[in-house]
């Protein structure tokens, strides 16, 4: 089944720098993420059903950053829907931040249920991304943090627990499951998956539209 958006119906998009690539920098607050593309598209697609776009994250967020803010950014709105994207930093990539650290799954699981629990009881429709990483080759050099093939394969063993708390938390809660993680795999077998996220965390414009395409799906 998918979501019907009608008019009147608040989107809220939340998460970290994937939801959030700089929207407080710019004008409207979205910028050029996937989440502006979603509201660009919808609006193309359905004049006749304007619907509210709201977007929340945070880039560095984890689960338990989230959870700080829920209630101001996310309860206190009363979204319609809610859209969550959190993972990758509870996992390796926030080991390079000297102030992070990577978060056991059942941690992970825990705050995230958290974070659901009074929107289901609400009410409220929710979409969980999958938090995701690409099997790019090669070195990215992050800060002073060199990132090869044996801290990538740490952080996708960590990142596969990650993924499943999403898989069991949406069929706990009724939400509706984005495979992003599963997407980009599929995708990065055809093209070089440099092509959809250059350091295999944060998407290329040609990786938000892939998630916006997708994210569009689950909705009528």
């Amino acid at each position: 089944m998918t979501i019907t958006l009608r008019p009147g119906t608040i989107v809220m998009f939340t998460g970290d720098s994937i939801t959030d690539p700089q929207r407080l920098e710019s004008r409207d607050g979205r910028r050029f993420g996937y989440p502006l593309r979603i509201a660009d598209e919808w609006a193309l697609r359905h004049p006749d059903r304007a619907v509210t776009w709201l977007n929340s994250g945070l880039a560095g967020s984890k689960v338990r950053d989230l959870e700080s803010r829920w209630q101001a950014d996310v309860l206190d709105v009363r979204p319609d829907v809610v859209s969550i994207l959190a993972g990758i930093n509870d996992v390796g990539w926030r080991t390079l931040d000297p102030n992070g650290y990577p978060i056991s799954a059942q941690d992970y699981a825990a705050g995230y249920d958290r974070l659901l629990a009074p929107l289901a009881e609400a009410g409220t429709e929710l979409i969980l991304i999958e938090p995701f990483l690409l099997p790019i080759r090669g070195v990215v050099q992050k800060r002073d943090v060199r990132i090869d093939e044996a801290v990538r394969k740490e952080w996708r063993a960590d990142l596969d627990l990650k993924i499943q708390v999403v898989h069991q938390l949406a069929a706990d809660y009724g939400a509706h499951l984005l495979a992003a993680d599963e997407m980009f795999a599929k995708l990065s077998a055809t093209t070089e998956p440099e092509y959809w996220a250059e350091d295999g965390v944060h998407p290329t414009p040609a990786g938000h539209a892939a998630l916006a395409e997708a994210w569009l799906r689950l909705v009528a």
